[in-house]
């Protein structure tokens, strides 16, 4: 059993605390906030609550410290965990830029630490199907895809919350949804070299935009497109394009929500499959192999070149917004082609 502390208890956080209640492999023991706003839910739920950082850094009975926490403090915070001995689990975006992200890895790695990452989709069961698919070349050469995150659970956040700022949010959408799609398109397609974005400000006042849209080139020379809307109905969507096929998959819910997934597959000679696939609780899949990683060093699905890489891409796009232009992943302070 993984013994972890949350630090903050925000949307996310108490969403983690609901689904990984009962959980054997992985249990939250402990909350960490900046005040007591958010005591009773920690009392509710079973769990120890401080407004100390450090309790839970110098707690020898934690094992782990997931982080629901602003994103411009994740790096900061990894390196005291590492630094401790303590497993991270960072929630999506790892950090804002790739030094950043690349001295987390580091630290982890040299720590003998393991660093998750909230990138839960990849666990989505439709997903692990088009997965298959691309490694089986059922598809042929893979060409283009095209793949949509949008919602608006966050519409109704205050424009002085750290979700609606330029520093924490960047790019509209790009971390809440959008970081997302890009490490999807990294675990299906490969490295992105190059990316051209724009953004649009559209009907909530906020200073970061309500629409984020990425063009992106991969190493294989294989071409992507992702769009990301902050107030629009719930809308989750992505085609992959290859020379003998193409797949549709479509999310019904947000991943949060019990919902099935449809997913097509086109073939060249005519036949179409279709199939659904059930809800799967993919924030405590994504846990589980977390824990299942510390406790037996079971091999998790994530790659320090794909952790680096899509910190990468989230820093070129908002260098391509300011600039209004394209720009490659390795002409980033500090690159070291991240594969």
């Amino acid at each position: 059993m993984v013994r972890a502390a949350i630090a903050g208890l925000g949307w996310w956080g108490k969403h983690m605390v609901r689904r990984m209640q009962g959980a054997h492999a992985l249990q939250i023991v402990t909350a960490v906030e900046t005040s007591d706003a958010h005591a009773a839910f920690a009392a509710e739920h079973g769990l120890a609550f401080t407004t100390h950082w450090a309790d839970v850094v110098k707690d020898p009975a934690i094992d782990a410290v997931i982080l629901c926490t602003p994103h411009s403090l994740h790096t900061r915070q990894v390196l005291e965990l590492a630094a401790a001995g303590k497993h991270v689990f960072c929630e999506k975006p790892l950090a804002l830029n790739r030094a950043d992200a690349e001295r987390s890895v580091a630290a982890c790695r040299a720590a003998g630490v393991v660093l998750g990452i909230g990138h839960e989709r990849r666990y989505e069961p439709a997903m692990g199907e088009v997965r298959r698919l691309l490694q089986a070349g059922a598809l042929g050469t893979f060409l283009h895809v095209e793949a949509n995150f949008s919602h608006d659970k966050l519409a109704a956040v205050p424009l002085n919350d750290w979700r609606a700022s330029p520093v924490d949010a960047p790019a509209a959408g790009m971390t809440a949804m959008g970081i997302h799609l890009t490490d999807g398109f990294l675990d299906l397609f490969g490295p992105i070299d190059e990316v051209y974005a724009t953004t649009v400000h559209g009907v909530s006042g906020r200073a970061n935009g309500d629409v984020v849209s990425v063009n992106t080139r991969f190493a294989s020379g294989a071409t992507g497109f992702l769009n990301a809307v902050l107030v629009t109905p719930l809308y989750i969507a992505m085609r992959v394009f290859g020379s003998e096929a193409f797949v549709e998959m479509r999310n019904e819910t947000h991943p949060d929500t019990p919902g099935p997934t449809t997913l097509t597959v086109q073939y060249r000679d005519g036949r179409c499959d279709v199939q659904t696939y059930a809800w799967v609780d993919t924030v405590r899949a994504n846990l589980e192999a977390f824990a299942a990683a510390i406790a037996t060093g079971a091999p998790y699905m994530f790659t320090d070149a794909q952790r680096v890489g899509n910190i990468a891409v989230l820093e070129a796009v908002c260098q391509s917004i300011a600039t209004n232009r394209p720009v490659r992943t390795d002409a980033l302070a500090g690159a070291d082609r991240a594969a």
